[in-house]
């Protein structure tokens, strides 16, 4: 009886962790041919219509660098809503700035605006529980995604990593950073992290206000609508730009097939920010293509101060092809860079919460703001320039003369590559 029973219980393990880890949908297998370049009308069109809501006009866009620019404006914008506010994020830990945020979305729902926000229960393990019973006591609608029940263990392993914050319908945020004291500050030594978020008006609001509710419904069964949530947005700017989203549910390579459509349309340059860079063998392959007709490739990741060594040496090992190729690579050294944001052709800006590794690809629910406009794309540029001098260049020989202990490493790291 007592082998019976062992028996089932290991068939369960395993039974849920193939669940979690095996996804049953078809997955992007071969090079996507170049049939247009970035400057081409068919490039916005495609990626438009394959990976969502086609592009919309009438926006404005503004960069927020590291935390003394980032948590004042979507603070500012909280304290601003008249409505509605909905807020999504992975991680969300105790801290002074967490303190800040839990007091501001608890005195807007006290004031009667609708507060929701949804929370990744992995990600939130570190918040003060105090939070939680500040903004339920206020009257906020707060869930933590995915959280462990009999019922769902199939999905523990998908989180949502998403970082949308939409004030009234009509003001959104989006970029790399969470809520944490690590964000605060402006990355002047190790304890504080490098980071971009971006504050956008306009109506691809409206595009990232959907992604929200995309996982509040499922997460809850409500439907969120109406003027409140979605009202008429006036043009705030002239730009265009579109929201899309990805999740193991539907739609698993949505964000690995942008950037593979981004990197085969690239002409003359990629800038590539990843707080966590470890592309497969497809990806590897198109940025290799890029390089041959003459595309110039940057990368900025981060260097020694880094919060999970594993992503950093499973990275380290796949550099061979890229830097042969010529690929430049980039540490960056003062502090952890946690930027993600890819450029091409100084004309696509794509930013949010997807990081260039198989669990952005493929498990986690991420969500990305592409932008399409040179002038904003050149002022990307030049901060990735300033990063670029904070950042030391690793070459094919220094990559080639890494301590043989240290390849061991990276190479057994690297069986890992498909969750990390």
């Amino acid at each position: 009886m007592l082998t019976i029973v062992i028996t089932a219980l290991v068939t369960l393990v395993i039974v849920l962790i193939a669940a979690n880890l095996i996804s049953g949908e078809k997955q992007i297998e071969h090079n996507i041919e170049r049939l247009y370049a970035s400057d081409d009308p068919q490039f916005p069109r495609s990626m438009s219509l394959l990976l969502g809501p086609p592009v919309v006009s009438g926006n404005r866009f503004e960069v927020l660098l590291n935390g003394d620019e980032i948590f004042p404006s979507m603070l500012a914008g909280i304290r601003s809503a008249q409505k509605t506010i909905t807020f999504e994020t992975f991680i969300y830990w105790s801290g002074e700035i967490g303190e800040q945020f839990a007091a501001a979305l608890a005195d807007k729902a006290r004031s009667g605006v609708a507060v929701h926000v949804l929370l990744d229960w992995v990600g939130s393990s570190k918040m003060d529980k105090r939070y939680l019973q500040m903004l339920r006591e206020a009257g906020a609608d707060v869930i933590q995604y995915h959280k462990p029940r009999i019922s769902g263990l199939g999905r523990m392993n998908d989180r949502t990593h998403r970082k949308l914050l939409v004030i009234d319908g009509h003001t959104g945020f989006t970029g790399g950073v969470g809520i944490a004291e690590e964000w605060t500050g402006h990355a002047q030594d190790e304890k504080h992290w490098r980071d971009t978020h971006f504050r956008v008006e306009g109506p691809v609001a409206g595009h990232m206000q959907a992604v929200f509710m995309d996982n509040w419904i499922k997460a809850t069964g409500d439907v969120l609508h109406g003027p409140d949530y979605f009202p008429e947005i006036a043009p705030a700017g002239d730009g265009v730009a579109h929201m899309f989203s990805s999740s193991p549910s539907g739609g698993s390579d949505d964000m690995q097939l942008m950037y593979l459509m981004a990197i085969t349309a690239a002409t003359h340059t990629i800038h590539l920010a990843s707080a966590y860079f470890v592309p497969d063998k497809l990806t590897i392959n198109a940025i290799v293509e890029a390089t041959r007709r003459g595309v110039k490739v940057q990368i900025v990741t981060p260097g020694k101060h880094i919060d999970t060594h594993t992503v950093r040496e499973a990275s380290r090992a796949g550099w061979g092809d890229l830097l042969k190729a010529g690929v430049e690579i980039h540490e960056y050294q003062p502090t952890m860079f946690h930027c993600k944001l890819l450029i091409v052709d100084e004309l696509l800006v794509s930013v949010g919460s997807t990081n260039f590794d198989n669990r952005s690809f493929k498990l986690n629910d991420e969500a990305n703001l592409n932008i399409y406009d040179r002038d904003f794309a050149k002022a990307q540029i030049a901060i990735f320039a300033d990063d670029i001098k904070r950042s030391k260049r690793i070459t094919l020989d220094d990559w080639n003369r890494r301590p043989l202990i240290e390849k061991l490493i990276e190479r057994t790291v690297a069986l890992l590559d498909p969750q990390l």
